[in-house]
């Protein structure tokens, strides 16, 4: 009996029974095989290194809450816990309560319209910023498809929500204005980070009543419950060893892969289920690409050192010297989703960002923040304005550059860290410089 057939017979009575059988990972033919050594022999692309700066669009059905990153988890926690309170809080007073009905995440999904979303227009101005990529989320951590999986998941934004091939729509327009195109991948972590929703609150007057991801008709949203080793641990980035959850993610991802020629594709977590399952994802991308173009065109990104055979990812962090691999530091003009409230950084920001990563051989990926309609905040547009004015007289110095012997001078230091903006803020002067070549050309640009 096939694997897949085996699997899908593993449900009884609502219990997932681990299986012992081989996963199906199928392998486009090719020089690369599932092993880190084998990969290692990967070369990135000179489009990437050539390009510096790309843009990404971190945006979805949960953007609907207007209540910043992790919406759909945060109304699944406690009210009184301090770090969802406001989540909860406002969840419950806008949209009801998850053990009820109209409550759920996937009651906000459908509210998700994007009625004012014009990707062609935007990649204009993401274009004229000076952006050489353009990355689309594909589905986050609340398991929700941005593109037409239809053959493999139902819930997706062809069949719910805007009803629209959002990954493709992104795909066309970022192609027409001649820019590389690639999705992010959220889905490895969602296994556990969505666990919370089989519970039910602990006290109050729905305390006992289970919510809405108790009910099976939903699982394929929710997931199945897991058991204790799939509980949710942020700073572990966990990920479940449930065979089923990584066939599942296997299949999802060669389906993207599959019917949009991503030329990156970058996952939110370090390589996906260990060395088997998501090394073998990665040998199917670059066999596959090397059959298309002949010649390796396309990026992997994740969060875990790469030694050459794919390009790391660093969260609002960055090297503190010259990595001699390419990376990629990815950041957000604001919070992840749009919050309504939140803070917006300034063009000035942006540039000193692009600058310090560039002198220490790595990319920027900026999300920028868009609205649940699809429109762009004004502040964001001043940005990607400020920016493409920069890039128009600086530019030179920063696409398709190399690092020079050092990244720079100076006592400033970039302060990526995760919270408030002024954890995000530079602390540079005049006497803070960082240089980049380009052939036996030395640039230097001063940080003010």
């Amino acid at each position: 009996m096939k694997t897949k057939s085996m699997i899908g017979l593993l449900l009884l009575s609502g219990c997932f029974v681990r299986a012992a059988e081989k996963l199906d990972l199928p392998i486009t033919p090719g020089p690369f095989q599932p092993t880190k050594e084998s990969l290692s022999t990967y070369r990135c692309p000179d489009w990437f290194r050539d390009a510096k700066f790309g843009i990404w669009a971190h945006w979805g059905p949960q953007s609907v809450g207007m209540h910043g990153d992790w919406y759909a988890k945060g109304i699944y926690e406690e009210e009184d816990s301090s770090a969802w309170y406001s989540v909860r809080k406002y969840h419950l007073a806008h949209f009801g309560h998850p053990s009820q009905p109209g409550g759920g995440y996937k009651d906000i999904i459908p509210l998700w319209k994007a009625e004012k979303w014009d990707p062609e227009s935007l990649m204009a101005l993401y274009k004229k910023a000076g952006a050489k990529y353009f990355v689309s989320m594909g589905v986050h951590h609340d398991n929700f498809d941005l593109w037409d999986s239809s053959a493999v998941h139902r819930w997706n934004a062809v069949n719910s929500g805007p009803k629209r091939d959002v990954v493709g729509d992104w795909a066309k327009a970022a192609r027409k204005n001649g820019l590389r195109f690639g999705v992010s991948e959220h889905l490895a972590v969602s296994f556990a980070w969505f666990q919370s929703t089989h519970g039910s609150d602990k006290k109050g007057p729905y305390a006992g009543k289970p919510y809405d991801g108790a009910n099976p008709a939903y699982w394929d949203l929710y997931h199945f419950p897991g058991g204790p080793e799939d509980a949710w641990d942020e700073h572990q980035m966990k990920m479940s060893k449930n065979p089923r959850w990584q066939q599942e993610w296997y299949d999802r991802i060669t389906n993207l892969l599959t019917n949009y020629s991503l030329d990156l594709l970058y996952s939110d977590s370090p390589v996906p289920f260990g060395n088997e399952v998501g090394l073998s994802l990665i040998a199917n991308f670059y066999n596959a690409d090397l059959g298309r173009h002949g010649k390796q065109e396309v990026v992997y990104n994740c969060k875990e050192p790469s030694h050459g055979a794919w390009v790391q990812d660093y969260e609002q962090t960055v090297e503190s010297n010259i990595n001699p691999d390419p990376w990629q530091t990815d950041t957000s003009t604001g919070d992840w989703f749009y919050k309504a409230d939140g803070w917006i950084h300034s063009s000035k920001w942006c540039i000193h960002s692009l600058v310090d990563i560039v002198s220490k051989n790595g990319n920027m990926l900026l999300n920028v923040v868009l609205r649940p309609d699809g429109s762009i905040l004004p502040e964001c547009k001043d940005i990607l304005a400020q920016m493409a004015l920069w890039n128009t007289i600086n530019g030179e110095a920063i696409f398709g550059t190399r690092p020079w012997q050092v990244y720079g001078e100076g006592r400033g230091k970039q302060k990526y860290q995760r919270g408030s903006r002024e954890q995000f803020d530079a602390s540079y002067s005049a006497q803070d410089i960082r240089f980049t070549t380009k052939g036996a050309t030395l640039y230097a640009i001063v940080l003010v």
